[in-house]
């Protein structure tokens, strides 16, 4: 893979998250944030079956979700047990 493809396959993913992604910090439920990580787990399977590159901020993007999860579910669970 050339650097042009690379480049196409990048802002394609951008392109892609931009239109069908809500931020994590927008994100207001567990519900929400699995969706997005399951769409996101699926979209980097896709790209290493495809194309045997993934974009780094695919993984980027990931880790913010799971991070927000992370916070979401410290939260519900001080709530449920304070």
């Amino acid at each position: 893979m050339n650097d042009f493809e690379r480049k196409k396959l990048e802002m394609d993913f951008n392109n892609f998250t931009n239109r069908n992604f809500a931020r994590p910090s927008e994100c207001r439920n567990l519900t929400q944030i699995r969706f997005y990580v399951s769409e996101l787990c699926g979209k980097i399977q896709e790209y290493e079956k495809r194309f045997n590159y993934v974009p780094a901020r695919a993984y980027s993007l990931l880790s913010q979700y799971n991070a927000r999860q992370n916070s979401l579910v410290h939260l519900e669970f001080v709530k449920i047990y304070a």
